[in-house]
């Protein structure tokens, strides 16, 4: 007998998995993989095959998990795709203990109604929805799975299904990227052949007050082009002595932020423009000496380029701003007298690397990385500021100088709209919402909320992502991706969720009825239709 194959069996799991606190970076993240593999020993099936539940090392005490379910009859395999940390929520203020309970923070958002934005209060009056940090992102994703999972066990479905649900998408995708080489290693096991990559993020609306549901055969990618603007110091009383880093830093995100050239279009669909996430004051105390050490880090998104094309265009940005900038300098030195400092460098972090190895040797160039690195007040984009700003201390001849460097997380973009499979199961998609449940649904070639998709079915002729290493500080000790392994999960991509509103914020809720009626008989319907092609 099945225990999650209601509307109301699945609400109830909901709620539970919800109620498990999983906020990236917390116990409760850590804990949620046993958690989750209690909950998967409830089926029979993985009570008689527990072997076939797997933990994989994500770092900092985490996992993801993976279970497999077994046909018997093909090797033919969909991997099911989901994640269960959350983001954190401060923003719900005296709501906080609520926050992870559904069903009374639903109700206790209807006594303060008249506080929230008209089309939310619309919502709470419709009872169509159930608000909570992550009802929509993504925790209904993995109920869905483990809906199909046992479905799968107790009806003996012709075909394999392996659920993969990791940690710390919300961050820097750690649980993927550490999956990425567990999927090979069970492929290799069990001999499997891996079908489709199926995700179960929610339909983003693409705009406000947007309700239309959108399926996805793709995932948009995002980098983040980053710079040390390195200048020289000098006494307040006397600036133009130096050059301040934050002189230099105005240039060039004036000319990064909007910036047309970033820009990509497929299929009618057009990558958001680039901005500046952040612009940090290196200097540590206050003192009428100069900043002259700062760092920003540009917000990129990517559809067909890769990290060697954004750091070209990025370059040539570079130094068009910074040959700007000297001139705008020299304009100045000229109009008050003062001898100028002179042109300012741009250069690719690989080569100040490679110059400061030059200069000190690779075992001493070495040490000040491992230092920056075993700081652990750091995250990775600090720690990628600290060692440019490290290795620029003891090169300073170079100065001034605007070093260019990737900082973490680099999300690949990925895309199977041209797939015969992937179209093939759109096309049913639609059909069967149309039919049964009057849904129109829109196919989006690029997912538009970033997920773990992009870390399978990288292109297997691409070489662009050495860019992103050579030029990533923090490269193979404290951040990796792996490549090459990437390029080995060649199968087609596709995202089928829920639909929900306001991913993120206080009032982040889930469409019931998407959730717990038509989404589950769809995927059970796009899954059946593969029953037919593993038989033939």
């Amino acid at each position: 007998m099945m225990k999650w194959n209601t509307p109301e069996s699945l609400e109830d799991l909901l709620c539970e998995v919800v109620g498990w606190d999983s906020r990236t970076g917390t116990e409760g993240e850590i804990e949620f993989a046993t958690r989750i593999l209690k909950k998967i020993l409830e089926m029979h099936y993985f009570q008689e095959n527990s072997s076939h539940i797997h933990f994989h090392d994500a770092g900092k005490g985490r996992n993801a998990v993976t279970a497999y379910y077994d046909s018997g009859v093909t090797n033919k395999t969909i991997v099911l795709i989901s994640h269960f940390d959350t983001v954190h929520i401060e923003e719900f203020g005296g709501l906080e203990e609520l926050a992870f309970n559904p069903s009374a923070l639903t109700e206790e958002l209807k006594k303060r109604i008249t506080d929230l934005p008209e089309d939310v209060q619309a919502d709470l009056k419709s009872n169509d929805y159930l608000f909570g940090r992550g009802t929509m992102d993504m925790k209904m994703g993995l109920v869905l799975h483990l809906h199909l999972l046992e479905k799968a066990s107790i009806e003996k479905w012709p075909i394999n299904l392996l659920l993969l649900t990791v940690p710390d998408e919300e961050v820097n995708s750690s649980g993927m990227r550490a999956s990425v080489k567990g999927l090979l290693e069970l492929r290799a096991e069990y001999g499997l052949q891996y079908e489709l990559f199926l995700n179960g993020e929610p339909s983003f609306s693409q705009k406000p007050q947007d309700t239309n549901y959108y399926i996805y055969s793709g995932s948009i990618g995002k980098i983040m082009p980053s710079a040390l603007f390195y200048g020289r110091e000098t006494h307040a009383g006397e600036p133009l002595s130096g050059i301040t880093g934050h002189y230099m830093a105005s240039y060039l995100t004036k000319a990064m932020e909007f910036n047309p050239h970033f820009v990509e279009e497929e299929y009618g669909e057009k990558t958001p423009l680039p901005v500046c996430l952040q612009e940090i004051d290196l200097k540590e105390d206050y003192s009428v000496q100069t900043s002259h050490h700062t760092a920003a880090l540009y917000n990129v998104f990517l559809m067909r380029q890769n990290a060697d094309d954004i750091m070209t265009i990025f370059k040539h940005t570079a130094v068009n701003a910074m040959a700007e900038c000297t001139n705008d300098y020299k304009a100045i030195c000229e109009r008050e007298g003062v001898t100028p400092i002179g042109d300012i460098r741009v250069l690719e972090y690989t080569e100040l690397l490679e110059y400061a190895i030059k200069k000190l040797g690779a075992t001493e160039v070495e040490g000040i990385i491992k230092n920056a690195e075993a700081d652990d007040s750091f995250d990775e984009r600090k720690m990628s500021m600290q060692i440019t700003d490290d290795l620029m201390r003891i090169c300073q001849e170079l100065a001034p100088a605007t070093i260019l460097f990737y900082a973490p997380p680099y999300y690949p973009a990925v895309n199977s709209s041209n797939n015969e499979l992937v179209r093939d199961k759109i096309a049913l998609t639609k059909r069967v919402l149309k039919e049964e449940f009057n849904v129109n649904a829109t196919q989006v070639h690029y997912f538009n909320g970033i997920s773990d998709l992009s870390y399978v079915n990288y292109d297997s002729a691409d070489t662009g992502w050495q860019s992103f290493k050579n030029n990533t500080p923090v490269w193979g000790d404290t951040y990796s991706i792996p490549f090459t392994e990437m390029q080995q999960l060649q199968s087609p991509v596709m995202n089928i969720g829920p639909f929900g509103k306001d991913a993120h914020k206080l009032t982040e809720r889930l469409h019931k009825e998407s959730a717990f009626k038509y989404t589950p008989f769809v995927l059970t319907k796009v899954i059946e239709s593969m029953f037919a092609e593993v038989k033939a």
